[in-house]
């Protein structure tokens, strides 16, 4: 169905990180990369300390218990301080989410958007900005930008992470001239980049932003350090920029460039970008854009090249040709098979990525006022895709959406919940003293064998979980969710539903599509709270932006929780990587695996009147299904 003009219609792969606009045929999750790095760690002569940039805060303001001492670096959509932490006594970096061409700053320190037209985009900005911080708060990895905590303060964003110091892998490379590098300088560095990377490919997240301006080397170690994971930059630019002055044509892959049925993005899609970047390192130049490589290769493999055959091995020549293959499955799948063409070895960052997102203390995130939002950010992506279905979005100046991810599967996370218990060893017995007349003999008993630990629950399926939510509804709670129509038309009927309850509560809509991806569907970053009063029927998704069976066929399955207080899903261990959040399965998996007797993870938790520890949490379920032909 062709939406009215007035109306934006976007179709998104669930694990896409992008939507396209069909109006321009334009992949959106294309349109979203930087044309580089807005803010920056990198230090600013102590010359210019005191030159502060527009909006930014003077040296001495106090921000929470951080002082400012300096600006370090500032770009077109947030700045980075150097600040002194007087609580724990430390020189960290505070980056503040201001993007100069939305948004000033008042005399009392508050950030304000320009005017009242640019304030939804001021604001998609700011969330994503805090998902940046969520992704980055996830991660532990001595590569990846470290987050300490972050918070919403003065009309934006804060977020605190370490003071690096240290210069880009561009300004490297210059500064040691056109020669090229050293092949162990460079594997060095690379060895640091690709295990940081699996960590994040482990986790479902994929940069596509890796250029030698967004990698850091720090001073006295060179310790590479991977930046820009700039969200909120990213959803702007997508509303303001043009394609071509986003992409980095040198480091990005064709599938960047275009959504194409058989082009994906996903670890490959790194892969490439950090290709690009040897390629650079060793010859020089980059490498020709991807996308004039589609009708007409004009690559030279560097393998063939008798003059770099004297300086680099042949494995590492061979590996940048592998890596910049123009089709994405001609490249290496995963961060492992590029360090392995390198002859790095294996990582166990590909393999045990560390999934922080449901066990980091609840301080260390920020408390936003819808639950949604409460989630750690990963992965972006819509459902209505994997579930067969397509979006009408009302979005005033064009789509947007976190690019956190790309569409491509990766490898799944670590599961947390396997491995051996541990046994605490059992203290051997005291020798026995040799006997004599005087002394009995006495008999050893055998020391006790340890009681085995208690057995884990069995895993859950999503769907068990799913059904599971069920498990302590309140008996008095009558929740009824009926589909407006029980089997659609793919391409030409609308998908909608009801739902009714005889208490008051909060409505909460999961859904398991037929590609077994599991989403929330409600509240998500658009429709933000649903309430309803005893006995009152709402009707969802509200008309402004009805949805449209889109297919493949199959059988979407629902579930409504109507519950009433507001729910906290931070530790369901889901990501809220774009208007809809997520429950990724194998995370889900391994917390029903250690959830104990409780119920499942996907039912959050109440958020008691007062901060109180504990409430009653009366809610009811109901499911319905809704079958796509």
């Amino acid at each position: 169905m062709s939406p009215p003009d007035d109306l934006t219609r976007i179709t998104a792969d669930p694990v896409g990180g992008g939507a396209r606009s069909e109006a321009s045929g334009a992949d959106d999750a294309t349109r979203v990369l930087s044309a580089g790095a807005a803010v920056d760690l990198r230090p600013v002569p102590m010359s210019d300390a005191t030159d502060v940039g527009a909006g930014a805060l003077a040296p001495g303001t106090r921000v929470a218990e951080f002082e400012i001492a300096r600006v370090m670096g500032q770009g077109g959509f947030g700045v980075v301080y150097e600040a002194w932490d007087h609580t724990l006594e430390r020189v960290v970096a505070l980056k503040e989410y201001l993007p100069t061409t939305l948004a000033t700053r008042s005399a009392d320190g508050t950030i304000h958007p320009l005017s009242e037209r640019q304030r939804e985009t001021f604001e998609l900005g700011m969330r994503s900005f805090i998902n940046e911080a969520r992704l980055l708060a996830q991660f532990d990895h001595p590569s990846l930008v470290k987050v300490y905590r972050f918070w919403e303060e003065r009309g934006t964003t804060y977020m605190v992470m370490p003071c690096y110091q240290g210069r880009t892998l561009r300004q490297a490379l210059a500064a040691k001239g056109p020669g090229g590098v050293d092949e162990a300088w460079l594997l060095a560095v690379v060895d640091g980049v690709s295990q940081a990377l699996g960590v994040m490919h482990a986790a479902h997240c994929f940069h596509r932003d890796i250029a030698p301006d967004n990698i850091m080397l720090l001073d006295g170690s060179e310790r590479p350090v991977v930046l820009d994971f700039g969200a909120a930059r990213r959803v702007i630019s997508d509303k303001t920029q043009a394609i071509t002055v986003i992409l980095k044509p040198g480091y990005a892959p064709i599938e960047q460039y275009a959504e194409m049925p058989d082009m994906k993005q996903g670890a490959w899609t790194d892969v490439y970008a950090l290709a690009a970047v040897m390629h650079l390192a060793v010859t020089g130049r980059v490498p020709p854009p991807s996308v004039g490589r589609v009708m007409t290769d004009g690559y030279v493999p560097l393998a063939g090249d008798a003059a770099l055959s004297q300086r680099y091995s042949p494995a590492l020549l061979s590996a940048i040709d592998a890596g910049l293959a123009v089709r994405p499955e001609a490249r290496p799948q995963s961060m492992t098979e590029l360090r392995a063409l390198l002859g790095l070895g294996g990582t166990t960052a590909d393999a045990a990525a560390t999934v922080l997102a449901a066990t980091a203390p609840a301080a260390s995130r920020v408390a936003p006022a819808d639950p949604v939002a409460r989630a750690p950010a990963r992965r972006a992506g819509v459902p209505w895709m994997a579930a067969g279905l397509v979006l009408v979005l009302v979005v005033a100046g064009g789509a947007w959406w976190w690019a956190q991810s790309s569409s491509a599967p990766a490898a799944s996370a670590p599961d947390v919940a396997q491995g051996s218990p541990a046994v605490a060893a059992v203290p051997a017995p005291p020798a026995a003293e040799p006997a004599s007349a005087s002394t009995p003999v006495q008999s050893t008993a055998p020391a006790p064998t340890p009681p085995a630990p208690a057995p884990l629950p069995a895993a859950r399926t999503p769907a068990e979980s799913l059904q599971a939510l069920a498990l302590g509804a309140a008996a008095d709670v009558h929740v009824t969710a009926r589909p407006t129509k029980a089997e659609v038309v793919v391409g030409k009927d609308r998908l909608a539903f009801s739902v009714t309850s005889n208490r008051a509560g909060y409505v909460y809509v999961f859904l398991l599509d037929s590609q077994g991806e599991l989403y929330m569907l409600f509240p998500n970053a658009l429709d933000k709270r649903n309430q309803l009063t005893p006995n009152q029927t709402i009707e969802l998704p509200r008309a402004s932006w009805p949805m449209e069976a889109g297919g493949p066929a199959g059988v979407d399955r629902f579930a409504v929780l109507v519950s009433a207080l507001e729910r906290d899903f931070t530790q369901s261990g889901v990501l809220a990587r774009g208007v809809f959040a997520q429950f990724p399965a194998p995370v889900l998996a391994s917390l029903e695996r250690t959830r104990g007797s409780g119920p499942t993870p996907l039912l959050g938790q109440p958020i008691c009147p007062g901060g109180a520890s504990r409430c009653d949490d009366v809610y009811g379920v109901a499911h319905f299904e809704i079958t796509e032909k």
